[in-house]
């Protein structure tokens, strides 16, 4: 018993730091199973979380474990001990919690050939299929819970690159609908980028400026009467805005 917990201790010095880049979070810990455990190895959890900057909860809850880091929620189911006797019953619980979480892992100790080729007959034979939910064996009890570390804090950085990736494609459209706007509003005679500009923050799309009356125009923005006619004829008069337009700079070059 004792080497047994000189032996977390030393693990536990030796990998404090694996992953200080986690970028924090929270874990919760199913108190059953932390009470199934030798307390030495709860102490390694406890510190190698705390080293990551993830909070650690006990609480009565369905899986072993329930990751949330980045925004993402991902449940592990964590055997320390493939025992013959309760296969039925282990291969029962993970088809059932497969249907409850959409990230659900299970990490298997499998230190011995004997156990890992039990485990493969046994996979086939509970008709598990493959990769729902995914398998991850292991040789210790350390490696197996910095694994489960290691996929709920990459499952976090994935789900914070997926919503960069989608703020740059809004930013991207953003910026090609603005460019879009300018190249409409500008084609008004005598209007320019600034005045686009004004009616852009003042009022809002080219629809919103086409029903926008001169008197408000004026109102809301800084452009002169003359302008503010001239957009209140444009969308208004077809005489004006099927007619040809010559820009007064290309007239100035005539």
């Amino acid at each position: 018993m004792a080497n047994l917990e000189a032996t977390y201790k030393d693990s536990t010095a030796q990998n404090h730091s694996t992953l200080t880049n986690s970028g924090g979070g929270v874990c919760m810990m199913r108190t059953t199973w932390r009470d199934e455990q030798h307390p030495s190895f709860i102490d390694f959890i406890s510190s190698f979380l705390s080293a990551n900057s993830i909070r650690l909860n006990f609480v009565p809850i369905a899986p072993d474990f329930i990751f949330n880091c980045g925004g993402v929620s991902v449940a592990f189911i964590f055997l320390t001990n493939l025992d013959s006797k309760y296969l039925s019953l282990m291969f029962n619980r993970v088809q059932k919690l497969k249907g409850q979480f959409a990230n659900l892992y299970v990490v298997i100790i499998l230190p011995t050939k004997e156990q890992n080729d039990l485990f493969a007959r046994s996979y086939f034979e509970y008709g598990m299929e493959l990769g729902k939910p995914t398998f991850v064996p292991v040789q210790d009890l350390e490696m197996g819970f910095e694994k489960i570390v290691k996929i709920a804090h990459s499952r976090g950085v994935c789900k914070r690159q997926d919503a960069v990736t989608r703020l740059k494609v809004e930013r991207k459209y953003s910026v090609q609908r603005m460019d879009l706007f300018l190249k409409v509003v500008t084609s008004i005679p005598g209007l320019d980028n600034h005045d686009a500009n004004a009616l852009n923050q003042a009022i809002g799309s080219v629809e919103a400026i086409a029903k926008a009356s001169k008197a408000y125009i004026l109102e809301n923005t800084d452009l002169s009467a003359d302008k503010a006619e001239i957009i209140s004829r444009f969308f208004r008069d077809p005489k004006f805005y099927l007619s040809p337009k010559i820009n007064r700079s290309e007239k100035q070059l005539i």
